[in-house]
This record gives C-alpha cells, structure tokens and sequence, in this order.
C-alpha cells in the first residue's frame, strides 16, 4: 500500500479553503478593503501631480512666454534638470528610488521599505513630469505595495511574512487600480509578473482584486469631485475591427518578428549604457536627459509635430495617435518609432518609470506603419503591433494578448487571433534572441541574492537575470 503521509521535515502543504475560512484571513480582506482606499488616493494625487507638472512645464508656461507654441528646443534644459533631479534622488536618497525598468518588472524581491518611499515617489516624479520616456505604472506598483507593508507592520510590528505578503500585493493593485483602463488587467500584471500560481494565487488575488475594486471607486469619485481625469488608459475614437483574414493572420507574423526585434534594439540601447551610468551617474544622467530632450528636438524640427509625441510615456498620446493615423505619413511614423525607440532605451537605463506605456506607443506606431499592407485593416494591425511589442518588452505574453484586446474596446474580441498570433511570434523571438548588451554591473543592492526587506528572492524570468546595482 501507498503511504500517503507526508515526507518527515518537509512544509505542510497550504490549505486554501481552511486560510479562507479563518479569522485571520478574513481581517486580512477587511484590511485590504480599507488600505484600498487611502492608498487609491495617494495613487491618484501622485498621477495628479505629474500630469500637472506635464501641462504647466511644456504647455502653460511656453505658451505664457512665447505668446503661442513652445519651441523645439525647449525639452532640453527639462531633461537636464530631470536627469539631475533622478541621479541625485538615487544617490543621495535611502534605498535605490525603485528598479531599475531597464532590467523589467522586479519580483521576489519583497515590498519597498517605509523609508526607501520618499526616493521612488521623489524620482519617478520628476521623471514623469520632466520628459522621460517611461510609464507610472512600476512607481505606482511599488509605492502601493510599499504603503501596504508599512500598514501591516505599524499595525503588528511580528506581522507573519505572508499578511505583510498579501496587504502588499493588495497595495499594489488599488495602486493601480484603473491605470491600465480596467481593475483586472491591472490585477492581471501583477500576478503574472510576480509568477503567483496555485494554492498562492487565491490566497493573494482576492484581497488583492477587492483593494482594486475599491481602487477603481476611489478613482472614480476623486475625478467627479477633482475633474482632473480618470488618469485610465482609453482609446476614445479605435477603427472598427473586421473579421479575421488568412491575409491578416498571416501579416501577424512579421508584425510579431518587427516587434521582438524592436524591442531587442531599445533594450540593447538601455543595457549597453547603463554601466556608464552606474560609474558616473549624476553627470551621464544628465547627458542622457539631454540626448533625450535633443531626440525630441529633432523630430519637431525634421517632421512638424509636437515634440510630445516623443516625450512621456505615450498614454496621453496614443488616442490621438490611433484618432489621426489616416494623417500620418509612413515615414514619418518611422521617425517617430526611431527617435521614441531611442529615448525610451536612453530613459530605461537610468530613469525611474515603468516600460508598459512607452511600449504601446511604439506597437501602435509600428502597427499603424504597416496597416496599408493589403489585406491588413488597422484594428489588427494596431493591436497586433500593441501585442508584440508588450511582449518583447514586459515577455508576459498573456497580459500583452489582454493589453491590446482590451484597449481596443468592444471590437477588441474580433482582432484577438491576429493578436495572439503575433504575441506567440513575438515571445518566441525574444527567447531565441541573445540577451542583449553587455553583462550589467554587481553592487550592493542585488535582488537576484535578497530583497529589499532581506528575504530571500525568487528567480526571475529569463537566463540573464541582471544585479541591480542602484
């Protein structure tokens, strides 16, 4: 007969329906309904802040002193002052201001530290409001899961691992809550980022998606009573997606091939300069500020549009991106792509951001380069554009496939097998691809040894799990 039992020494397996049952777990929701809350706010005046930075710097006060639009150069003291303002923080403040996004989503690495907060909101501000190419959605991760630890810990300083765990990861989803447009693709890149799985997934993802819930309620009476924005990613005006073709199946896989090695370009700009900056960061953060500001420049000079579209993460331009496509030459989206790749590779290796945003830009400027292919409509070719490019970024191919489909609205469910066409593409590339750029520095502060809190790290996804040397 079959012994059963256990190994001796060996940890009792989780039982998730007796935790979901006990008293503890259910203060836990309470808790993590209430976090929901302060935290939501906190989050929405953090992305009041730096959409109000944004419009007073390169709209209000340009238009104020120049009687009409800012001029091309004006991005370039900004991104000095911001690449400044981010070194500084790094270097001088506690902790390291957040990852570093150039080595993508960080996890297992624990909740950032009560004392480490001041630095990321610090830096991810003035990278947010002064130019750089990267998105909210890291900071906004860490400062919520940070905010959440802190709460279990002032409220029982012997907090187990797993409460100071789950109001963490409760944190960060009422962080971002509505960013990404919807509660659950914003639960949705949490969870497969940080890999949680199994017995674990149901324990963390429900107080998880009732802190989102409250989140997305938060947010939306901030706006009625601020009528500062939803601050969710939308496409008001999309193009009506057609039913799926051989033809548009078939240009999926380019599509997914451009987009893996896109990404490999921008990434291998980030990976081969961020050992300088580690060696002379304030000065060579500076420069990259300024190179930054110089892209941006150029395209305003050489194309006529706004030096915007090359700024910022791209979320505030994407709707009118996709809204105007008809009206955009093909080569100039190719010089929007080429000087957007650039700074989002120069901002990713030094900067303080998260890569989801600029990503989605880029896809859709790549997919609306090639929607005049025929038999290629431009509902697919955006989201197929939108799906590779996430992945090669993010490679989390099941968010890239929902961050295409869903920002594309009801007619989303119509393109979805071009997408998930060119996400497969896409991921399989990205993994036979070298990593690359050169091997990234050691330092102190290495999250594949042990994370901020001093716990043990998982692995992370990928051979070449670069140290953080920040």
């Amino acid at each position: 007969m079959t012994d059963a039992t256990a190994p001796t020494g060996a940890p009792p397996a989780l039982d998730p329906a007796s935790i979901v049952r006990s008293k503890e777990y259910l203060s836990a929701l309470v808790l993590a309904a209430l976090l929901g809350i302060p935290i939501s706010v906190v989050a929405y005046g953090f992305l009041a802040l730096a959409g109000w930075f944004q419009t007073y710097l390169f709209d209000d006060l340009p238009t104020g002193l120049f009687d009409g639009a800012a001029p091309a150069w004006w991005p370039v003291p900004w991104l000095a002052l911001c690449g400044l303002l981010v070194a500084l923080t790094i270097s001088r403040l506690p902790g390291t201001a957040g990852h570093s996004p150039a080595l993508g989503f960080q996890t297992g690495t624990g909740p950032a530290l009560g004392r480490d907060l001041p630095g990321i909101i610090i830096a991810a501000l003035a990278t947010l409001g002064l130019g750089a190419v990267l998105g909210p959605e890291a900071p906004l991760i860490a400062i919520g899961g940070g905010l959440g630890a802190l709460a279990v810990r002032l409220v029982k300083r012997d907090a187990p691992p797993m409460a100071v765990t789950i109001m963490a990861s409760a944190g960060s989803f009422a962080a971002v809550s509505t960013l990404l447009g919807s509660p659950l693709l914003g639960a949705f890149l949490i969870m497969e980022a940080a890999g949680i799985a199994g017995a674990t997934l149901s324990l963390v993802a429900l107080p998880g998606l009732l802190a989102s819930g409250i989140g997305a309620l938060v947010f939306v009476g901030m706006n009625a009573w601020t009528g500062l924005g939803t601050f969710s990613l939308a496409l008001p005006s999309v193009p009506p997606g057609l039913a799926p073709t051989i033809p548009s199946i078939l240009w999926a896989v380019p599509v997914g091939i451009l987009g893996a090695l896109l990404a490999w370009a921008i990434r291998w700009v980030a990976l081969s300069v961020r050992p300088h900056v580690h060696r002379n960061r304030v000065p060579v953060t500076v420069v990259l500020g300024v190179l930054i500001g110089l892209c941006a420049t150029a395209f305003q000079v050489i194309t006529g549009h706004p030096f915007t579209q090359v700024l910022f993460s791209g979320q505030d331009a994407l709707p009118e991106l996709v809204a105007d496509a008809a009206g955009y030459s093909l080569g100039v989206l190719l010089l929007l792509g080429l000087f957007k790749g650039i700074a989002y590779g120069l901002s990713l290796s030094a900067f303080r951001g998260g890569p989801v945003f600029p990503a989605m830009f880029i896809g859709a400027a790549l997919g609306i380069a090639v929607s005049g292919l025929p038999g290629m409509e431009l509902a697919a070719a955006i989201g197929t554009g939108i799906g590779a490019m996430c992945c090669a970024m993010l490679r989390l191919p099941l968010t890239s496939v929902l961050l295409a489909t869903l920002l594309m609205g009801a007619d989303g469910l119509t393109i979805t097998p071009q997408v998930v066409v060119a996400v497969v593409v896409s991921f399989v590339v990205t993994a036979v691809l070298p990593t690359p750029g050169p091997p990234q520095p050691a330092g102190p502060h290495d999250p594949a040894a042990a994370g901020s809190s001093g716990e043990p790290s998982s692995p992370s996804a990928g051979a070449h799990r670069s140290v953080e040397a920040d």
